[in-house]
């Protein structure tokens, strides 16, 4: 997926520059994206960086989205529930939207570690509803989103 791509190739280039020497960031982490689907003609999947973990919704082929201004905000209503997402305003890209998830993500150890837990927000995203998920479909805050019960009983 080439949005996906371009992605990381422009958080590499913060990482090596903007964020360079920056005290969050966590050397056991590098720039990666995790598990990009087609949503309702978009793409969605997670980025990983030394110093956060978010979802991101990039635009699919005949299915743009709006470009937000500096604190705008829009809602996207995934199987799981309703997350609430801010624009990311990069030159190099095209509009998308990004929920924030982690930030700082120091306590975490090795590349795996985050790998594993966003291929597990990935799944939790697309549950329905279901006893491990906050009562309906209300807004979830990202503190409700990582209280879900991780996939594999953690």
């Amino acid at each position: 997926m080439q949005g996906a791509l371009k992605l990381e190739a422009v958080f590499n280039e913060i990482a090596r520059t903007r964020m360079e020497g920056v005290p969050i960031l966590n050397p056991a982490l590098r720039v990666e994206v995790v598990g990009f689907r087609s949503w309702e003609g978009r793409w969605v999947g997670v980025l990983v960086t030394p110093w956060m973990i978010n979802l991101v919704l990039l635009p699919g082929e005949g299915a743009p989205l709006i470009p937000l201004a500096l604190g705008e905000k829009m809602t996207w209503l995934f199987p799981s529930g309703s997350y609430e997402f801010m624009g990311l305003n990069e030159p190099m890209l095209s509009a998308c939207h990004v929920c924030s998830l982690i930030s700082p993500v120091t306590e975490f150890t090795s590349q795996d570690e985050v790998l594993a837990i966003a291929q597990e927000i990935l799944a939790a995203l697309f549950l329905e509803g279901g006893d491990n998920l906050p009562a309906g479909r209300k807004e979830m805050s990202r503190r409700d989103f990582l209280r879900i019960p991780l996939m594999s009983g953690q």
